[in-house]
């Protein structure tokens, strides 16, 4: 099997084919091990947001009060000194893996010169044509650029470029409310910068349970974050003091920095992949079956490359079911049931459907909260904001939904998940005993004031 691309799939496709005895090579740039997601994605954006929170000492002031700080003056080298080296450990265990697994890493882009052989060309020019039986694309993704911007990488930036600013910017304006943009519109406004998010939809995070997108957006303009919705961006312009973004409503915003998250583009214009027989959509995107092949049946592609939900851990899963069916290893198809988290400040994950889905659908379903402020572990780290919210079926009992806001809330929903995925019902939570003080307390918490809601209508019935 041979491998087009180090990233979390990637490395789980190769590392499932060598476990299953076969011969396997991976093919990357030999400064990009690891991927988009070690080297300017999920690693660095989230290394950065541990390093924010700690240096900025956010989490901690409604315990020593609003001034409170770990250091005053945050520097660019404060934060990244971290990234480094968290990224510099991971790219050493990726490197380890693969040896460990007898997989050859080989430095180098790939192209293919027919659907069973890769042109490999290293940083020297040289040329090594590389045939296998099973091929995986696993190229990942690059943030997609506006034609009509002219970035820098100083004052007009993307996703990417964003983790190498020379210093803090003092404003900034962020142009898109996706996942990327508000995580790092949360953590540039945690570190004193004037933040404005622009976005053309009329709210943001449109996937998510509203009551948890409400309280962010609270969140986020006690930090002083401003928000544009249902607004288009005409055009910016670069100047010696930093950049104007105007709005086609008229409106100029002048900010030190302007971060453009417009969604993210596939790394296959230079895989040559009509010499495979294959082909990629505007988006850059692969098409694959449910076993992840794509139109020919011995290539396949997983990752970022194929589209939604690009996810690190989506990916990785992806990698190894497609490696198995590549081996002839029986593999249970992907679960529908797959979490969802996002690094904002606070934290936000879900998983199952939402209300206004279960609404839509004329599906009957109680609710049960439990808030942060009314666990000693809430009080003892000092959330008060955070909340653990349960959608529960009154007929079966069932959870239909997990939905958490808060510190540990990506971490929290896999209990959630895990009773789900089970088919357990919300008793089972109502009967287990929690570590206390804990976070994870909030299910028993949650689980009991959505029993006493279907017991109030049961007890109206009889």
């Amino acid at each position: 099997m041979l491998v087009i691309g180090s990233g979390p799939g990637g490395q789980k496709a190769a590392i499932a084919a060598a476990k299953l005895g076969r011969r396997v090579a991976v093919v990357d740039r030999p400064d990009r091990v690891g991927g988009v997601s070690i080297h300017t994605g999920t690693i660095p954006s989230k290394t950065l947001r541990e390093a924010v929170l700690y240096l900025t000492g956010l989490t901690q002031r409604d315990l020593y009060g609003q001034s409170y700080r770990l250091k005053d003056e945050i520097t660019v080298a404060d934060l990244t000194a971290r990234t480094q080296h968290v990224v510099g450990r991971e790219v050493d265990v990726i490197r380890s893996q693969l040896s460990r697994n007898q997989i050859s890493l080989i430095a180098g882009t790939g192209r293919f010169a027919d659907q069973h052989s890769v042109l490999v060309t290293d940083i020297a020019g040289q040329e090594r044509l590389l045939t296998a039986e099973n091929i995986v694309i696993a190229t990942g993704t690059r943030p997609a650029r506006p034609d009509l911007v002219e970035f820098d990488e100083q004052t007009i930036l993307d996703s990417d470029n964003v983790i190498n600013l020379e210093r803090v910017p003092r404003s900034m304006v962020i142009v898109g409310a996706g996942v990327i943009g508000l995580e790092y519109a949360s953590m540039f406004a945690a570190l004193g910068s004037k933040v404005t998010v622009v976005e053309q939809r009329a709210r943001m995070l449109e996937f998510c349970d509203e009551e948890v997108v409400e309280a962010l957006r609270y969140h986020l303009r006690d930090l002083a974050v401003t928000f544009r919705f249902g607004e288009k961006v005409a055009a910016v312009e670069r100047h010696p003091r930093g950049a104007l973004t105007v709005l086609e409503s008229g409106k100029k915003i002048p900010a030190d920095a302007v971060m453009y998250s417009a969604g993210r583009q596939g790394l296959t214009d230079g895989l040559d992949l009509e010499k495979a027989g294959l082909s990629a959509d505007a988006r850059g995107r692969i098409a694959v079956d449910e076993h992840f092949r794509t139109s020919v049946p011995h290539i396949y592609a997983v990752g970022d490359v194929i589209g939604f939900p690009a996810l690190a851990a989506t990916s990785m899963e992806q990698g190894r079911t497609a490696a198995y069916h590549a081996c002839g290893e029986p593999v249970n198809p992907m679960p529908e049931l797959q979490p969802i988290g996002i690094y904002t400040i606070p934290e936000i994950s879900y998983v199952g459907r939402t209300e206004d889905q279960l609404t839509e659908d004329c599906v009957p379903f109680e609710v049960g909260v439990a808030r942060y402020r009314e666990l000693a572990r809430g009080q003892i780290i000092g959330d008060a904001h955070g909340m653990l919210k349960l959608l529960v079926s009154p007929e079966d009992r069932k959870l239909l939904g997990v939905h958490c806001f808060g510190t540990g809330a990506t971490e929290l929903i896999h209990i959630g998940q895990a009773v789900m995925g089970c088919g357990g019902t919300v008793d089972y939570l109502v009967d287990a005993v929690f570590n206390y003080p804990t976070l994870a307390e909030s299910y028993k918490v949650a689980a009991l004031d959505a029993t006493n809601k279907i017991r109030q209508i049961d007890r109206m019935r009889d």
